[in-house]
């Protein structure tokens, strides 16, 4: 699966939170302004480009920089470790959009984590491997996030919803240190905003044969990226580092776009966090 942000996204989205011309960038990177204009497009950095002193200008890390434009991307992630995790991505308005499932071996109960586009996809893999559906977590209300909502609590209204949204009905709100159990699984939250307003990382730990702990962020990091944050960057950056990159580095990330990661990747090869 190709990195959720090319070499220019990540580009542009720190250019414009830290209100940098291009003009400015263009030529930090030694690159006249149509050139850096085509790098932001098409995500192809010409022979030559200075990302040290552009990453300096625009707060990313320019060796790790250098690192996605030759082509890095994370280490697949073998996720037999976790038997009872599936990822189920959808497409919709031009993009593919993440979701997570996942259960207990012994009871059946399952969780699923954000909608994504499409219900069918869950409601297939739901009834395969004979599961009830008890909570529906949302990382944020983005509407990627949360497209399928309504038909999936049709389907199962029992499914108990879990918001980190002021405007969510009060029932459906995350409770400050409250701990879910789904079986022998341990769900907890960190709030996360900056991306969005009520951006929630959900920790999932008790996993069989000791497996590291699972983390579904929303938007809040992507492999080699981060989600859009504009005027909200420092504080989205300071959320990661403190709820996200704080854990054990085998702690799997699993972001609402792109391909899964581990958090020792993203402290080694993410610009955003040098």
């Amino acid at each position: 699966m190709n990195l959720e942000d090319s070499l220019g996204d990540i580009l542009r989205k720190a250019r414009i939170s830290n209100q940098v011309d291009p003009g400015t960038a263009a030529g930090e990177a030694g690159l006249e302004v149509a050139e850096y204009e085509r790098l932001e497009e098409t995500g192809v950095a010409p022979e030559g480009t200075r990302f040290e002193p552009l990453g300096r200008r625009l707060t990313l890390s320019g060796p790790r920089l250098a690192g996605i434009a030759r082509g890095w991307r994370p280490e697949p992630v073998d996720l037999t470790q976790w038997q009872c995790l599936e990822v189920i991505t959808t497409a919709g308005e031009g993009m593919t959009v993440n979701a997570f499932l996942v259960w207990d071996p012994v009871t059946r109960a399952a969780a699923l984590f954000d909608t994504g586009f499409e219900a069918e996809p869950i409601v297939e893999l739901v009834g395969r491997h004979q599961l009830h559906l008890t909570h529906i977590f949302i990382t944020h209300s983005h509407g990627d996030h949360v497209a399928a909502l309504a038909p999936l609590r049709g389907r199962y209204p029992s499914a108990r919803v879990h918001s980190g949204s002021l405007r969510a009905p009060k029932d459906q709100r995350l409770v400050a240190g409250e701990v879910i159990s789904l079986g022998g699984l341990r769900i907890t939250h960190r709030e996360t905003p900056g991306h969005a307003e009520d951006g929630v990382t959900y920790v999932i730990t008790g996993w069989s044969g000791d497996a590291p702990a699972v983390l579904v962020v929303g938007d809040a990091i992507f492999a080699g990226s981060m989600g859009g944050a504009r005027d909200q960057l420092p504080l989205a950056r300071d959320r990661v580092l403190g709820m996200i990159l704080s854990m054990a580095e085998d702690s799997l990330i699993c972001p609402g776009h792109g391909p899964l990661t581990t958090v020792g990747q993203e402290k080694t090869h993410n610009p955003w966090f040098p």
